[in-house]
């Protein structure tokens, strides 16, 4: 990736409304769940990926893919990735030492998948992910007779895999903390060997489900590569053993890439079309326009993609548990409401690459916001705004979400703005493409002096 980020980027205030069309880069979600897929499903022909994202956690996963055996080819003029698995196995290799970075798919997924093989897989990453929890994955995989152990005993990564495939019958997993547990769960158990005594996987679901639209976008995307999941039971899901495949798929625009563009038209007024999604998206983030509506914005759907049409914006109260991701963006907007917005139900969202809530509150306070500080959640009163420098806690979505506060109030400063290349490399530069396509000069991205 040709990217160069400066120390720190102090985004440039735009004087007028904005009118722009923008493109974002593939889904993360669905380009790391359809590598996984590729890999698994058996055919004659390779698999082949079309509008994968290109971003660190999606290249620590072909990295993965390719550590374990399988035959990865990739064309970045296409965003056009093949994968093929050149061995009768699963997991063509026997033992793999992997490295995740702070790729929280990565790791939930590839723990899964490596339980098909047979050998020693061990799976770690930055210091973040080593404070992430897994256990309650580890605890299901050993229940489908896998040897799956926190190395440090504590329940985070680094993770090791002994196994000699998965085994088919009954399971529980605990689904509070992440659906990614479950999502990893599906996409491996299909390939499963078959039992006796247990024809098939029934995976029971234990406690209340957090971000249950990604566990839709699983199933869909089962579906897609020909792989059936009844739903036996509300919190019930059974799999039979089967191979499933598809020679091409297309992967989606990133809806919770979408969510700041769609934010900018509602701070700065104006529209913001983002192409390539709509409602009947495999993606729940998609639904931020309805928060976005709820709160005074105008929403056209058409052909084209969704337009956000910006508008006098007031305080909302939303229960943001199945479109979690987009809290922080959500929080950017509150700022510049009439009255007080309460986000409620997201306390998984501090098991993420920072402790969002709370990492939300303090950045919104340095900006001169009220901010209310729950378990699972805050309300967030808006007050006379100034700018600041944003700490980003290495996370994406934080320096992402809270830059468009600069787009409105002068002086504020992103530190470390390279932390987008977990997922969206280009994020500085479409910044500055909604910019000028509104009639303004946003700033550059170069290496600062």
């Amino acid at each position: 990736m040709s990217h160069t980020y400066p120390a720190e980027l102090e985004i440039q205030p735009l004087a007028r409304s904005v009118s722009a069309t923008v493109t974002v880069p593939g889904s993360k979600s669905i380009t790391n769940r359809a590598l996984v897929l590729a890999a698994l499903a058996r055919g004659d022909a390779p698999c082949e990926l079309r509008g994968v994202l290109r971003s660190e956690d999606t290249e620590v996963m072909l990295g993965a893919l390719a550590q374990l055996g399988y035959s990865v080819h990739e064309d970045w003029a296409t965003n056009t990735v093949r994968v093929t698995n050149p061995t009768p196995r699963a997991i063509p290799a026997d033992r793999a030492d992997l490295f995740v970075a702070n790729s929280g798919t990565s790791m939930r997924f590839l723990a899964a998948m490596v339980s098909l093989g047979a050998g020693r897989y061990r799976l770690d990453g930055i210091p973040r992910m080593r404070e992430r929890p897994i256990e309650d994955l580890l605890s299901a995989l050993r229940a489908l007779g896998v040897n799956a152990t926190s190395e440090s005993g504590n329940g985070c990564p680094p993770v090791v895999i002994e196994a000699n495939g998965l085994r088919t019958g009954p399971v529980h997993i605990k689904v509070a903390k992440s659906s990614q547990f479950l999502s990893a769960l599906m996409m491996a158990v299909p390939f499963a060997r078959a039992s006796s005594e247990h024809p098939a996987t029934v995976v029971h679901l234990d406690g209340t489900v957090v971000s249950e639209p990604y566990i839709e976008m699983t199933v869909r995307m089962l579906e897609s590569w020909a792989i059936r999941v009844d739903r036996v039971a509300p919190n019930a899901y059974r799999i039979e053993p089967q191979r499933g495949h598809r020679e091409r798929y297309d992967i989606e625009p990133d809806a919770s890439a979408a969510s700041y563009f769609w934010a900018a038209a509602a701070v700065l007024g104006g529209s913001v079309t983002v192409r390539g999604l709509n409602r009947a998206s495999l993606q729940g983030d998609v639904r931020f326009v309805d928060v976005l509506g709820q709160m005074g914005c105008r929403i056209e759907e058409s052909d084209g993609g969704i337009t956000v049409h910006g508008g006098p914006l007031r305080g909302v109260d939303v229960d943001m548990n199945d479109i979690s991701d987009t809290v922080m963006t959500l929080g950017a907007v509150a700022l510049f409401a009439d009255g007080p917005t309460t986000v409620r139900n997201v306390a998984h969202i501090r098991h993420k690459e920072t402790d969002r809530i709370a990492a939300l509150a303090i950045e919104l306070r340095k900006l001169g916001a009220e901010v209310e500080e729950r378990e699972d959640g805050l309300t967030i009163t808006p007050r006379p705004l100034k700018g600041c420098a944003i700490d980003t806690y290495n996370d994406h979505r934080m320096a992402m979400s809270l830059a468009l506060v600069g787009l409105k109030v002068p002086g504020v400063v992103i530190r470390n703005p390279g932390c987008v290349a977990k997922t969206y490399p280009g994020f500085w530069e479409d910044l500055e493409v909604l910019a000028t396509a509104s009639g303004h000069y946003y700033g550059s991205t170069q290496d600062a002096h």
